[in-house]
């Protein structure tokens, strides 16, 4: 009698399992978009996007307010250009807004830090900010440390 109720109750603890990792892998993996309105789109240009990726997140004092779009080279001048997808609800983006790569955690995943500037024009839809910083390389940076430390 009791290996009758022991089975299914098995089996439906098996399924509660196999649905609690997929929606943990969907999580984690940030298939699912965290926000589902209009954006408008900017871009800018770095030196380095070591690392970043499309779909990386943007963000603005720790808040998500977009994702990157595109990341393309520009032959003209040899730097990356990265398309930014902003939430339209972030119409507050001032020109002289500062965009840099950072990451998240010691080697966490790469993502664009906004920080907004005090200039009372905005930034708006096909605009470019031109204040950036690229992303720190780490194999270049210990590779600085260790040639100032061998001479």
């Amino acid at each position: 009698m009791r290996r009758r109720y022991l089975e299914p109750g098995v089996g439906v603890f098996i399924v509660a399992g196999i649905v609690a990792l997929f929606m943990l892998a969907m999580q984690v993996s940030g298939i699912r978009s965290e926000r589902s309105g209009e954006t408008y789109t900017i871009t800018a240009r770095f030196d380095s996007v070591a690392g970043l990726q499309e779909r990386a997140k943007i963000m603005t004092a720790g808040v998500l307010i977009g994702r990157v779009v595109n990341i393309k080279l520009d032959p003209s001048d040899f730097r990356a250009v990265v398309t930014l997808a902003i939430n339209k609800d972030v119409d507050y983006l001032s020109t002289d807004t500062i965009a840099a790569i950072q990451t998240a955690g010691i080697l966490g995943e790469k993502y664009i830090a906004l920080s907004i500037g005090a200039d009372e024009d905005m930034l708006k839809e096909g605009d470019e900010i031109s204040d950036t910083a690229s992303a720190v390389v780490l194999e270049e940076l210990i590779g600085k440390v260790m040639s100032a430390l061998t001479k």
